[in-house]
């Protein structure tokens, strides 16, 4: 008798542990995304070592921290023209990580951005809708929350990460294109 209600409370605990640890949703990998952004292209995968100069002005530009001096940048192609280029950045939202991938058309304007995976719960998600305002963004003052971008109730630290990443993005673009 001394174990049993031992042994529920310990078996009730594990349970709401569980039901508390929300998964990692993923909700597209990378190849469907870039031919969803840039269909028919020729997607190239660069590797990119940035000077300490480089990710001071990055930083500088997008007024948030890189995570490091490696980035992966998808250049797509048709034809030899240049479509675009895309960038996946991946970020803490509050506790835990989230991935979104940034398109970019020539001369350093949002294409578009998905959601790539989001491991904080999905109430703490934007709705889609939400992420389009970023379409037809370049970087500038506007780029901010309370500024040119909507904050959103509920997902407030997610809107301030989205808006961080596509700054960071956006600086990435503009740096690297001033190194040509």
């Amino acid at each position: 008798m001394f174990f049993k209600p031992r042994f529920v409370h310990v078996l009730t605990g594990a349970l709401v542990s569980l039901s508390l640890a929300a998964p990692a949703k993923v909700f597209s990998t990378r190849d469907a995304v870039l031919t969803a952004f840039f269909p028919g292209a020729e997607i190239m995968r660069e590797t990119v070592y940035l000077e300490p100069d480089q990710r001071k002005r990055i930083e500088q530009l997008a007024g948030t921290a890189l995570s490091g001096d490696i980035l992966y940048r998808y250049r797509a192609e048709v034809d030899g023209v240049v479509q675009g280029v895309a960038f996946m950045d991946a970020h803490r939202v509050r506790t835990l990580p989230e991935t979104l991938m940034v398109a970019l058309v020539p001369g350093g304007t949002v294409k578009g951005l998905r959601v790539m995976v989001f491991n904080e719960p999905q109430e703490y998600l934007c709705p889609k809708k939400w992420y389009q305002q970023f379409i037809g963004r370049k970087l500038d003052g506007d780029l901010a929350l309370k500024k040119g971008i909507d904050g959103m109730t509920g997902a407030t630290l997610t809107a301030r990460a989205t808006t961080q990443c596509v700054r960071r993005v956006l600086a990435i673009d503009h740096v690297l294109s001033l190194a040509k």
